[in-house]
């Protein structure tokens, strides 16, 4: 397929090594010329990591880093946490992994005119920021943004805002996307909403959030200061399943096409097991060469904006 001006976005769940299910599938629409037919991607936390290797389309980055690294102290550690402050060692994955031992191609990415967008959880208000990523290596801070996890990571400080992880307010930012009234905070300036949106959620559609780790976020009394976080914090299990429970009713009228895991995912966070990382990746991959004439079809009622090769 062909872009001439898309109408479509790719929209991407975090979960830690949960995306590596995310990357199996955005390898196969790399491979089969699709990376194009996108408007603008949007990832959240371990999401934006994945959306920048689609952008500078480089197949395999994702999953090669999370196996080559999977058991590197200084990638996601207690022992990164207790030296840096952070569980996933900020200076090593979005500077010496990031522009050194894998690098982005950010050659590629600077000349791609896909839209991204790095979705972080601004702490003084309690709400979603959908913060461009528009040059690499300058805006890597804004994924990094996204990615550090509340109680485990540093806030991160963009242009006087203080961030922690897009997760805990806007989960699967689709919404935002499409520009509906659900979306959970402004959109960015000038962005023109999405007609359809290819959606990838890391979680298996029986998954119900529970409140159990945000709750000790609350507890930790780390974020006394900023009362529109806690409460975003204790609440967001209750938004995350709403959120989920919209999706499947897009999914049914045709606006979303949803790729999620077909049974309940064993991988966590912060997986060590390189057997169960490959056999998500696998099944990624196996979803997505499975459904790909179903969701070209998806792409090309999207409207005019289209064309088959």
């Amino acid at each position: 397929m062909k872009q001439r001006e898309s109408g479509v976005a790719l929209v991407l769940e975090g979960g830690g090594y949960r995306g590596i299910f995310t990357a199996g599938i955005l390898d196969v629409l790399m491979e089969h010329g699709l990376a194009g037919v996108f408007a603008s991607v949007w990832g959240t936390s371990a999401g934006a990591m994945n959306a920048i290797n689609f952008k500078s389309h480089q197949l395999g980055r994702t999953m090669r880093i999370m196996l080559a690294f999977r058991d590197d102290r200084r990638f996601m550690s207690f022992t990164s946490l207790v030296r840096t402050g952070n569980l996933t060692g900020g200076d090593f994955v979005y500077d010496k992994v990031q522009n050194r031992l894998d690098p982005c191609d950010n050659n590629v990415f600077n000349d791609n005119p896909m839209a991204m967008y790095a979705i972080a959880s601004d702490v003084v208000f309690g709400t979603a920021a959908y913060l461009p990523v528009e040059t690499l290596p300058t805006d890597i801070l804004k994924v990094r943004a996204s990615a550090s996890l509340p109680v485990v990571s540093q806030m991160v400080e963009i242009d006087g805002h203080r961030y922690l992880d897009g997760g805990t307010t806007d989960s699967i930012p689709f919404a935002a996307a499409l520009g509906l009234a659900d979306a959970l905070s402004p959109l960015p300036k000038d962005y023109t909403p999405a007609l359809r949106a290819v959606v990838v959620v890391t979680q298996d559609r029986t998954y119900e959030k529970e409140p159990s780790s945000e709750l000790i976020a609350v507890r930790s009394h780390r974020y006394d200061d900023y009362p529109y976080y806690l409460e975003a914090l204790r609440s967001r299990y209750l938004r995350y399943n709403a959120q989920r429970d919209l999706l499947w009713k897009l999914e049914e009228q045709g606006t979303a096409f949803v790729f999620s895991p077909s049974k309940p995912v064993e991988v966590a966070t912060n997986e060590r097991d390189g057997s169960r990382l490959l056999d998500l990746y696998l099944q990624g991959r196996k979803q997505a060469e499975s459904r790909l004439d179903e969701m070209k079809a998806f792409l090309r009622s999207a409207g005019p904006q289209h064309e088959t090769d």
